[in-house]
C-alpha cells in the first residue's frame, strides 16, 4: 500500500509541475513584474524583438472561461496561431487544422486530453461562459469553431489547454483592448537566457507596466507552488509512511532471527561464516521487501497507466521513469534498512551460546 501511494503521489506531483521537465531551455516568459493578472501592452512585442539574443516572440493571456459547469475546468488562451505554434513544436498540428485556424476567425485548437474527455471533434462549436472578459456587445458566451486537435510530442505534453485567435478575442472583448496577459520569448542560445531577461526587464524599466522575464520552467514552477510546495509534502507523507514500515518490518526481521537462533547456530557450527550469515539474514529481508514494494509498484503502475482519476481535470498524469527508479531504490533500501540489524545480531551470535537453546 505504502508504494502504491508513492505511485499515485508521483504522478500528481509531476501533473502539478504542468511538464516542468519538458519546459523549453531556450524560452522565456514575460510577465508584469507586480502579478500575472496585470496586463502589458502589445506595443512591447515589437520592442522585445529588437533586443539582442531575442529570435522568436509570441504573447498570450489568460481567459478563464466555464463550459458547462465550473468543476469542467481547463485552461483556455488567446494566442497568434502561427507565432505560437512556431515556439512550441512539441504541440504537433496537422497542416489542414493549421489553415484551417487561420482561416476561421472564431477558430479554435485543443488538446487531445480535453477533446476525449468532453467528446469534441473538429467541427463543433464550443461555447464558453466568460468569468473575466465581457463582450463588446455585453454578452458573455463566447461561441468558438473547433477546427484542430493536437497531439504531444512528449509524454509529458500538456494536451488540456484551448487556444483560440487574438486578434477575434481583441475585437470582441469590451475592455482591455490592445494588452496581453505575457510574451513567450524564444532565445539565440540556451546559455544566454538570464542575460536577455536582464535585458527585457531593463528595457521596460521605470515605465508604467515593468516587466519580470524568467525562464519558462521558473515560470511553470511558480505556478505549482501556488498550490504548495507538492515535493516537500510528498516527502513529508512518505517519509512517515517508510519510517512506520521500517519499525514494523524491522520488528519483525528482529523477531525472525530470534526465533532461529538455534538454527544461526548450527549454521555456523558446520561452516558457514558470519559474512555469510549476515547475506542470508540480509537476503530474506530483501525478499520480503522486494515481494511487498515490486506488487505495489507494479499495481500503481498499472492503475497510473489506466487513466486520470480525475477524468482530464490534471494536465497530465502519468507514472514518470525516474519516480520508478527512485522507487525501486526504495525497495532496495527497505530491505537493506529491516534487515541490517537482525543482520548485525547474527554475526554476532556465538556458536555455544545459540545452541545451548536447542
Amino acid at each position: 500500500m505504502a508504494f502504491i501511494l508513492y505511485g499515485y503521489l508521483a504522478a500528481i506531483r509531476q501533473a502539478l509541475d504542468q511538464g516542468v521537465s519538458v519546459a523549453g531551455a531556450d524560452r522565456l516568459v514575460v510577465r508584469h513584474r507586480v502579478s500575472i493578472i496585470q496586463m502589458l501592452p502589445v506595443s512591447y512585442q515589437a520592442r522585445i524583438s529588437r533586443i539582442p539574443g531575442v529570435k522568436e516572440i509570441a504573447s498570450a493571456s489568460w481567459f478563464g472561461g466555464i463550459y458547462q459547469e465550473p468543476r469542467n475546468f481547463f485552461a483556455q488562451m488567446p494566442v497568434e496561431p502561427l507565432e505560437f505554434l512556431a515556439l512550441y513544436p512539441e504541440f504537433r498540428l496537422s497542416e489542414e487544422a493549421k489553415k484551417a485556424w487561420l482561416a476561421t476567425r472564431t477558430g479554435a485548437i485543443v488538446g487531445r486530453k480535453t477533446a476525449d474527455r468532453f467528446g469534441w471533434k473538429v467541427g463543433d462549436r464550443i461555447p464558453l461562459q466568460a468569468t473575466i472578459w465581457t463582450k463588446s456587445d455585453g454578452g458573455r458566451t463566447w461561441d468558438f469553431d473547433l477546427v484542430g486537435i493536437y497531439e504531444g510530442v512528449e509524454q509529458g505534453t500538456d494536451t488540456t489547454q484551448f487556444f483560440f485567435r487574438y486578434d477575434y478575442f481583441d475585437e470582441t472583448r469590451s475592455d482591455m483592448k490592445g494588452q496581453v496577459g505575457w510574451y513567450i520569448v524564444r532565445v539565440n542560445d540556451p546559455k544566454v537566457a538570464e542575460e536577455v531577461a536582464r535585458k527585457i526587464d531593463e528595457e521596460f524599466a521605470n515605465s508604467p507596466a515593468e516587466t519580470k522575464a524568467e525562464t519558462e520552467g521558473a515560470f511553470v514552477r511558480g505556478f505549482a507552488k501556488q498550490i504548495g510546495d507538492i515535493t516537500t509534502i510528498m516527502v513529508a507523507i512518505l517519509g512517515a509512511v517508510f519510517f512506520t514500515i521500517l519499525l514494523v518490518a524491522g520488528n519483525t526481521m528482529a523477531q525472525s532471527v530470534r526465533e532461529r537462533t538455534e538454527e544461526l547456530g548450527v549454521l555456523k557450527a558446520v561452516g558457514f561464516t558470519s559474512g555469510q550469515v549476515v547475506a542470508l539474514v540480509l537476503a530474506e529481508s530483501c525478499l520480503l521487501s522486494g515481494l511487498g514494494g515490486l506488487a505495489g509498484l507494479g499495481i500503481a503502475w498499472v492503475l497510473i497507466s489506466a487513466g486520470d482519476p480525475t477524468r482530464g481535470a490534471l494536465p497530465m498524469f502519468y507514472f514518470p521513469t525516474w519516480d520508478l527508479l527512485v522507487g525501486l531504490g526504495l525497495v532496495l533500501a527497505l530491505g537493506l534498512g529491516t534487515g541490517l540489524l537482525p543482520a548485525w545480531q547474527a554475526m554476532r551470535l556465538r556458536i555455544a551460546v545459540a545452541l545451548r537453546r536447542t
